[in-house]
């Protein structure tokens, strides 16, 4: 996966298309990431005693291949890739600007 927590990305496809955030959390393992504001859910959770039940609203994980890293020239959604720069360290670059993603 080529996201990592807080790039800032852009919803391409699904109910939440065109949204933009931050990524919170990357779930490797299912090649999913939780995006802030993003596929809002309810869930339901029940009380005990220190903590206040009730309805709450979480972002629930969208898949990796739904989301595009925003390029940091264009301010649009774009693809990730790798280059080598003089130190022999593997860096992320915006495939539309050539712009190095930090």
């Amino acid at each position: 996966m080529k996201l990592k927590l807080n790039d800032k990305v852009v919803v391409i496809s699904g109910s939440s298309k065109g949204k933009e955030g931050k990524v919170i959390k990357t779930l490797r393992d299912e090649n999913k990431v939780i995006v802030e504001g993003v596929n809002i859910i309810k869930k339901h959770k029940k009380g005990n005693g220190q903590e206040t039940g009730g309805i709450l609203e979480v972002e629930a994980p969208i898949h990796a291949s739904n989301v595009m890293i925003i390029d940091p020239k264009t301010k649009k959604g774009t693809r990730i890739g790798y280059t080598v720069d003089k130190n022999n360290k593997k860096i992320r670059i915006s495939k539309k600007s050539n712009e190095k993603i930090d």
